[in-house]
C-alpha cells in the first residue's frame, strides 16, 4: 500500500480538534459503574467457550517513580521510598491468581507488557517474583516467540538490569527519552544525558533484545524547529527499530502537574506543527515508515508488515501485531478488553489495595459493548491502522448495507473526500497523503459518541 503522507497546513487548520485517540471503542469515557466484576466474569466465561478460544495479553501496570516528569498525564505515584512498592506487588500477586480462575490455562499468553509509572522501580527480585507468579497462573510461551515488552526510563537501568530483563522473558524494549536537549529536559524535570540513553540502547543490541522502540514529545517547553531537529540527529544515528512522537497535551486542569510547567514557554500551535511536521518528513527521509497516529517502524518491522498485510491493530499500548487476543490488565487504574466487554480498575490506590484485600476483582467500571459498538469499532480500528476500509467486507460480516447504516457518516465523508483528504470508491473508503495526519478526525466521523461531552474538556487536540 502507498504509505507517503503530504502536511497540508490548511487542512490541518480545518481538522484539528479534540477527540479521541481510539485506543479503544467506546473510549473510556463511556465506561460506566454500573457494569462490575460480574459482567467481566461472565465474558471470560464466555471467551473459553469459544470454538477456538483466543490466546491472552497480560499488561501490568506499575505505578511507581522515583521523580515527577512535569508532563505526565499517567496514573502514578511518585516516590523514593521503594519499599512503598513491596505492599502494591503482594496486591498484585493476588490479582493475577483471581484472574488466572477466570480463564482455561490451556490459553497462551502471546502478548505481555509492563507498563507505569517505572517497572524498573521494582528490585530485581521483586521482578523475578512477579513473573514467576505470572508463570505460576498463566501459559507463558517459553520459546521467545511471544511479544513481551517492558517500558523502560534509562535513567533507572543499571549495569544487570537487561539482562536480567532479557532472562525473565522479556524481548522487547520501550525507552523514554521525550527530548535531548538540555534545556527542555529541565523545563519538564526529566534530566536524562544522551550518553544513558545511547548506552541503554546498545546494551539491548548486546542482549538481543527483538525491538527496541524510543519515545519523543513534540510541544514541550522550549522546543523549537532547530532544537529538535538536533534530538532527531541523535535518534537516527542510535537507529531504534520503532520510535513514537507523541503530540504534548497541557491540559493542567486535568493533570495537576502540568501546572509546573510555564505555558508562556510552550511553542505556539503554528511553531508546534511546523516541529511535526519538520520531524515526519526527517524519520521518512531517515528510511521509516509512517505507521499512523505518532509512529514510525523500519520497513521491515513487524508494525510495517502487519499495515501492509492489513493485519495491524490497535489497542491500549498503541499499534500492535496480536489482534485476537483478549487483554488482561492488571494493576491500579489499567483497562482489560474481553470479549465484547472493556473494564477498567479502580484509579485510586488506596480503593485498589481494599477491593483486593476483600478478595474482590478490583474492577469499578466499564462497558459491555453493543452490535453498533462492536462495528464502528470494526470501521475505526481498520482505518486508523491500515487507511484503507473495505465497505463490502463490512456489510457481509455484519449482515448491513453499509452505504444505508452510515448514510450519515457517508454525506461527511463526501465534503473530506472534496477536499482530498481520502477517496471514496463503490467499496473502497482510502486515506489519501494528505489525511494520513488527521486520521483520528476521519474516525470521529464514525464515532457515535462523539460530541457527547463538549462541557469538558476530556481530550487532547489531535495535532
Amino acid at each position: 500500500m502507498d504509505q507517503s503522507y503530504l502536511f497540508d497546513a490548511e487542512l490541518i487548520k480545518r481538522y484539528d480538534k479534540s477527540g479521541p485517540r481510539y485506543t479503544s471503542y467506546p473510549t473510556a469515557v463511556q465506561f460506566h459503574e454500573q457494569f462490575q466484576a460480574k459482567q467481566y466474569q461472565e465474558a471470560a466465561r464466555l471467551s473459553n467457550e469459544d470454538l477456538v478460544p483466543p490466546p491472552l495479553s497480560l499488561y501490568f501496570h506499575l505505578p511507581f517513580c522515583a521523580t515527577v516528569c512535569f508532563y505526565c498525564g499517567c496514573n502514578k505515584v511518585i516516590t523514593k521510598n521503594r519499599n512503598r512498592a513491596e505492599p502494591y506487588l503482594q496486591r498484585l500477586h493476588k490479582e493475577i491468581a483471581m484472574h488466572a480462575g477466570l480463564f482455561d490455562n490451556d490459553r497462551v499468553v502471546d502478548q505481555l507488557h509492563w507498563g507505569g509509572g517505572t517497572p524498573t522501580f521494582i528490585t530485581p527480585e521483586q521482578m523475578r517474583e512477579l513473573m514467576t507468579e505470572t508463570a505460576q497462573h498463566f501459559h507463558l510461551r517459553d520459546d521467545d516467540s511471544g511479544e513481551y515488552s517492558i517500558e523502560l526510563d534509562p535513567r533507572e537501568i543499571k549495569e544487570d538490569t537487561l539482562s536480567l530483563l532479557r532472562d525473565l522473558g522479556f524481548n522487547r524494549i520501550s525507552l523514554g527519552v521525550q527530548d535531548l536537549n538540555q534545556a527542555v529536559q529541565k523545563a519538564v524535570n526529566r534530566i536524562q544525558p544522551i550518553e544513558i540513553t545511547r548506552s541503554v540502547l546498545e546494551s539491548a543490541r548486546h542482549e538481543g533484545f527483538h525491538s527496541m522502540s524510543m519515545d519523543l514529545i513534540y510541544g514541550l517547553p522550549l522546543q523549537t524547529v532547530e532544537s529538535f531537529d538536533k534530538t532527531l540527529d541523535e535518534i537516527i544515528e542510535m537507529s531504534p527499530d520503532r520510535l513514537a512522537i507523541y503530540n504534548y497535551a497541557h491540559m493542567p486542569s486535568m493533570f495537576k502537574v502540568q501546572q509546573q510547567i510555564d505555558e508562556k514557554k510552550l511553542p505556539s500551535v503554528s511553531e508546534k506543527l511546523e516541529i511535526l511536521h519538520h520531524a515526519v518528513d526527517r524519520m521518512i527521509g531517515a528510511g521509516y515508515v509512517y505507521i499512523g497516529m505518532d509512529h514510525f517502524a523500519k520497513p521491515d518491522d513487524e508494525l510495517t508488515m502487519a499495515q501492509k498485510n492489513g493485519s495491524l491493530y490497535r489497542n491500549f499500548q498503541g499499534y500492535s501485531t496480536h489482534s485476537g487476543c483478549d487483554l488482561i490488565a492488571m494493576g491500579v487504574s489499567s483497562i482489560s478488553r474481553v470479549g465484547f466487554t472493556y473494564s477498567q480498575n479502580y484509579r485510586d490506590i488506596d480503593a485498589y489495595v481494599e477491593s483486593i484485600d476483600n478478595d474482590q476483582l478490583p474492577i469499578f467500571r466499564g462497558i459491555e459493548l453493543n452490535f453498533d459498538d462492536v462495528l464502528r469499532r470494526d470501521v475505526i480500528t481498520s482505518l486508523i491502522c491500515n487507511f484503507i476500509l473495505n465497505k463490502n467486507d463490512v456489510s457481509e460480516q455484519y449482515g448491513i448495507s453499509f452505504e444505508k447504516y452510515f448514510s450519515e457518516e457517508m454525506d461527511a465523508l463526501q465534503q473530506m473526500q472534496n477536499d482530498g483528504i481520502l477517496h471514496l470508491e463503490r467499496d473502497i473508503i482510502e486515506i489519501l497523503p494528505a489525511g494520513r495526519l488527521l486520521i483520528r478526525s476521519i474516525c470521529s466521523i464514525f464515532d457515535v459518541y462523539n460530541g457527547q461531552h463538549n462541557e469538558t474538556p476530556r481530550f487532547s487536540r489531535m495535532l
